[in-house]
């Protein structure tokens, strides 16, 4: 028996957990020295969501965060997630991007590196392990925990011993769906502890309500590190809090030795910066407590009723969470853990949404199925892996196996774009992102990218970025602002339920005690409106439009022209990366089943394939633009 040590996952899994990973560095900073004094075994503060997140949606440099963080943390050593050879991306990256991606994250600041492979493939560590050794981190290697007929201890087992003997400092158990009971984490630490002799680090969630009780016993089988955050971003999608943990391993063997005023007094910091910012507590829903049929795990549940918002269907979420145990067991059984989870969860929206399985594939869904995420558990079911991607048979070998160098493409295809070799990576990972982060900087209009969050923020500001987004001048934001404020004062005290106004093609309608989604269009017309809701007060919500021509009027008379509309809400690009020739172009003869677009959505590049067959005559949206389901994106002669 000795003292349980903890890592703390507030600024990272915690975060990502019930927040939507929107917690910025400028929330961080002001209690990282207080977090530095806790004694905590390690800080997770990089890695997993955050990277991503800092640039597509805070315009932040995620890397800048990293030193700012290691500038004020001197005693703890700082921990990051990385996802294998899909680092903190949802591909598989070359050998030499992974190599040079674990190098800078150590010069930057990380001691300690938690990799993992969302199948368990170990083929897919190897490279990653190999960087973080000779970069001289600690090497955390994990051991992702799920259900399924062929998740069995021997063979948790069997990856552990393969982790150790590729020299893991440490083994994880990454419970990431809190499905761990603590009779089996017991059983689970025991074996490892007893096989291969190294450390053993306990990860898990408390959505289900058992991350606690599995802490106690796996204490008691010889943990050595658990997981945990602080009370304001704990319970929930997240992981225990860390005072209930060190309370309960008080006055016993396994004591801590953490200081329970000291976590309190830091717990006042954060639940002032979740008052502020309008987050919820994390909870335990009946729907969350169904992670023992669906196993959607905590940061999945979080991004599946964004994803849904994003898709005006948050009502679906139930046939969602219906869905996704059929899509796992087809696919074989991956664990539900990024990008895996991403790939399973999309899939199960599009069917729903779509209502055809299978209809809409995303290319991260083909690229799964073809073999370039690693070996899957068990076998895929063979009339889905036909449906998805024909005759063809996916590959044995290691995904990376297959791919060409990257970092010198990065850093051709960036010249004149990145500053140093930290923006090459963002690149050669992210880059039609990265491209637009650049840009923004560069031109210093770096937006305010949490506004599209949905968070709790100034209303001004809201709607200052929603009409931003809509092209509206600082003229008419402040013409309209005004009479936004003079009419919700009208509506909200008297009985008048809704009033609407029209400006020089701006529209403004303001409702009241109304949550309900915009409608989706059942077919898309020759002029879209282009909406954005704001949430003004509590019980009243303004929506903003304007008309945009989307067909020229001669093309529009014509009777023999098809559209090609957006199956979904998302970002629309021409090509498959910044440098890539378009999918198509005007003139061109497209055949049905021809790829046309990308639309970014739900964290993933889905390729958009024509249904209809003739002459291209117009394309409709700027590559980078959003789209709205619905939304015409192609005008086709028949």
């Amino acid at each position: 028996m000795k003292p349980i040590k903890i890592t703390d996952t507030t600024l990272r899994d915690a975060h990502q957990s019930l927040w939507a990973t929107r917690m910025r560095t400028e929330d961080m900073l002001p209690i990282l020295e207080e977090l530095d004094e806790a004694g905590y075994f390690s800080l997770e503060v990089w890695g997993g969501a955050t990277f991503d997140v800092c640039l597509r949606f805070l315009g932040e440099d995620p890397w800048e965060r990293l030193r700012e963080i290691k500038r004020r943390v001197r005693k703890t050593p700082l921990q990051m997630l990385l996802r294998g050879q899909s680092l903190v991306g949802y591909q598989h990256y070359p050998d030499d991007v992974v190599r040079e991606f674990v190098s800078l994250s150590v010069k930057n600041g990380i001691d300690i590196i938690r990799i993992f492979d969302a199948l368990n493939d170990v083929r897919n560590m190897v490279v990653p392990m190999e960087a973080a050794k000779k970069a001289g981190a600690h090497v955390q290697a994990s051991v992702v925990y799920t259900m399924s007929p062929v998740h069995t201890i021997d063979h948790y087992l069997e990856t552990a011993t393969a982790l150790a003997e590729l020299g893991a400092d440490s083994i994880c158990i990454k419970d990431m769906a809190g499905l761990l009971t603590p009779f089996k984490a017991y059983e689970l630490v025991s074996l490892l502890k007893k096989k291969l002799g190294i450390m053993v680090h306990l990860h898990s969630h408390y959505i289900g309500g058992m991350a606690v009780g599995a802490y106690l016993k796996a204490a008691e089988a010889g943990v050595d590190v658990i997981d945990t955050a602080s009370v304001p971003l704990a319970f929930g999608a997240s992981q225990p809090p860390v005072e209930t943990v060190v309370r309960a391993f008080q006055d016993s063997d396994y004591d801590s030795g953490l200081n329970l005023r000291h976590l309190f007094h830091i717990s006042k910091y954060f639940e002032a910066l979740r008052k502020s910012r309008g987050f919820e507590r994390g909870i335990t829903r009946i729907t969350d407590m169904r992670v023992f049929e669906h196993q959607v795990p905590g940061g999945m549940i979080s991004n599946l009723v964004s994803q849904l918002e994003e898709q005006r269907a948050l009502d679906r979420i139930h046939d969602v969470l219906e869905e996704i145990p059929k899509v796992r067991a087809e696919l074989g059984y991956p664990p539900l853990v990024t990008p895996t989870s991403q790939i399973v969860g999309t899939q199960a929206v599009l069917n729903v949404l779509s209502g055809a399985r299978y209809k809409l594939v995303p290319g991260e869904v083909k690229a799964y199925v073809r073999g370039l995420y690693g070996r899957p558990p068990a076998p895929m079911n063979l009339d889905i892996q036909r449906k998805i991607i024909g005759d063809e048979e996916p590959m044995t070998i290691r995904p990376a196996d297959s791919l060409e160098p990257g970092m010198e493409k990065a850093e051709r295809d960036s010249l004149g774009l990145a500053n140093s070799p930290e923006d090459v990576m963002n690149f050669a990972m992210f880059p039609q992102i990265a491209k637009k982060f650049f840009e923004d900087r560069k031109k210093g209009i770096l937006p305010n990218r949490e506004i599209q969050t949905g968070t709790n923020v100034p209303k001004d500001t809201k709607a200052a970025s929603e009409m931003w987004k809509m092209g509206l001048s600082k003229e008419d934001l402040k013409m309209n602002l005004k009479e936004i404020k003079e009419l919700i004062k009208i509506i909200d005290d008297t009985e008048i339920s809704e009033l609407n106004l029209e400006s020089d093609g701006v529209k403004i309608a303001i409702r009241k005690g109304t949550n309900s989604q915009s409608c989706v269009p059942v077919a898309a017309p020759v002029r879209q409106e282009v909406k954005t809701s704001v949430a003004v007060t509590p019980n009243v919500q303004a929506e903003v439009s304007s008309e945009e021509p989307l067909v020229s009027s001669d093309i529009a008379k014509r009777e023999n022209i098809e559209t090609i509309t957006a199956p979904m809400v998302g970002t629309f690009y021409h090509a498959s990366a910044p440098d890539a020739d378009p999918f198509v172009e005007v003139g061109q003869q497209i055949s049905i089943g021809q790829p046309v677009c990308i639309i970014e959505a739900m964290k993933l590049m889905n390729e958009i394939e024509s249904d209809v067959e003739g002459k291209l005559i117009e394309i409709l949206v700027e590559n980078g633009q959003p789209v709205e389901y619905g939304q015409p994106l192609f005008i086709i002669e028949k």
